[in-house]
């Protein structure tokens, strides 16, 4: 199907930069928007800043429904990253680090901001892309210039209410999905209390008295010979669990480590130190079944060799908010956060019945069925929706009336 062409800039009554406004913490007023006002794709009050602005002022550079915010200034990752403005409220003021575009009567609004979610779209964007080096930007001029695909306005509210209803979908799914991610953390909290304050009043114990410690493996560039799935602290941002070893890289040794640094299914394993904070004392289980798998020197592995605990408890023990915060209370240094196994160690653990223990397994690998279930059907309405849009922008969709 053949579209008119046109730019951003021509379908816009203007594409602009953001007022000016130095932001406070502790201040009040008008909400203005910010960079992290975005950072999930939709219009989060939650997330804006605040300078004490009246009622009376900045009135040009208030939203109105139907104007999409872009991140032109960002990690080259978020880049192009954009929103719509589709509430009532009058109060919200378009903030600087973002671009403002208010489609005018050429086009409808979510048919623009589809178009920019698009993958068609987002290709576009590296040819007019400045890289420095904590960030990436471009130009109004060079945004106003890429293209749009242009049908009738008509064709543009069917294409939008298709891709809009996939997109409810899609959104239905990934909430349901982040509910059953924290539905295990209420499971433990449920059955087992706050492992600090243990209101439960479970006896008491020391990982020492369970099993062992091992730091993990450092190795030297150049060597070779053998090849070997390993985990590294990279690997903890996503999951709690791993037995599915496909996604983990590989290292080059030039000899096969012992057993002690290879990981067992059922080992815990801890990050021990890294730059990023947030990441330090993370840990997970690992089923590595019988494929050889070694973990990085930043990490720290502990080894259940008691049959009175459950791997998986003790796992979900060190996830709680509270024993994280213990853990990095006994930690070292300044830009690296560090844990070691002495600090480990002097953790006192509730330690439950193992009959207890047992049945939150079971409950947990139950709920890891469910969420196996919600997550495939997540990246099924995922690649659907990324699908219609690639169709509907190059004219390959056959409407027909959207109720």
């Amino acid at each position: 199907m053949s579209w008119e062409k046109s730019t951003l800039g021509e379908i816009s009554d203007f594409i602009r930069n953001g007022a000016s406004i130095k932001q406070m913490d502790g201040a009040s007023g008008l909400p203005i928007t910010r960079i992290e006002t975005i950072a999930a794709r939709a219009i989060n009050f939650d997330k804006c800043g605040y300078a004490n602005i009246g009622d009376d002022e900045y009135e040009d550079r208030r939203m109105r429904p139907g104007d999409i915010l872009i991140s032109h200034i960002n990690s080259e990752k978020h880049l192009g990253k954009c929103a719509i403005f589709d509430s009532d409220r009058k109060d919200l003021i378009h903030g600087m680090n973002l671009l403002c575009l208010r489609p005018n009567e050429r086009v409808f609004p979510k048919f623009v901001f589809y178009y920019l979610n698009s993958q068609l779209f987002l290709n576009l964007l590296p040819k007019i892309t400045k890289k420095s080096v904590n960030q990436a930007s471009f130009t109004v001029t060079h945004f106003k210039g890429l293209p749009i695909p242009l049908p009738p306005l008509p064709v543009q509210k069917q294409i939008a209410a298709v891709l809009e209803k996939a997109d409810t979908l899609r959104g239905q799914c990934q909430q349901m999905e982040k509910e059953l991610n924290s539905l295990t953390h209420s499971i433990f909290f449920d059955m087992f209390g706050d492992p600090i304050t243990n209101p439960k009043g479970w006896n008491i114990s020391y990982l020492p008295n369970h099993g062992s410690l091992k730091n993990g493996l450092n190795f030297a560039k150049g060597e070779s010979g053998n090849t070997l799935k390993y985990l590294g602290v990279g690997n903890f941002k996503s999951w709690d669990f791993i037995s599915n070893l496909e996604p983990l890289g590989t290292v080059e040794l030039d000899e096969v480590p012992t057993d002690d640094y290879l990981i067992q299914s059922g080992d815990i394993v801890f990050v021990r130190s890294n730059g990023n904070k947030a990441l330090v004392g993370r840990c997970l289980t690992v089923y590595p079944k019988k494929v050889p798998l070694t973990f990085s020197g930043f990490c720290i592995r502990y080894r259940v060799e008691d049959s009175n605990v459950e791997p998986e408890y003790l796992s979900y023990l060190f996830k709680t908010s509270s024993m994280k915060q213990a853990l990095l209370q006994g930690g070292q240094g300044a830009n690296i956060q560090n844990i070691n196994q002495k600090i480990l160690s002097s953790i006192a653990i509730p330690l439950p019945p193992i009959e207890k223990q047992k049945l939150f397994c079971k409950l947990i690998n139950m709920h890891r069925k469910n969420l196996k279930k919600a997550t495939d059907k997540s990246l099924e309405h995922e690649s659907l929706f990324q699908s219609l849009m690639q169709r509907a922008f190059r004219g390959e969709l056959e409407l027909k009336n959207v109720a």
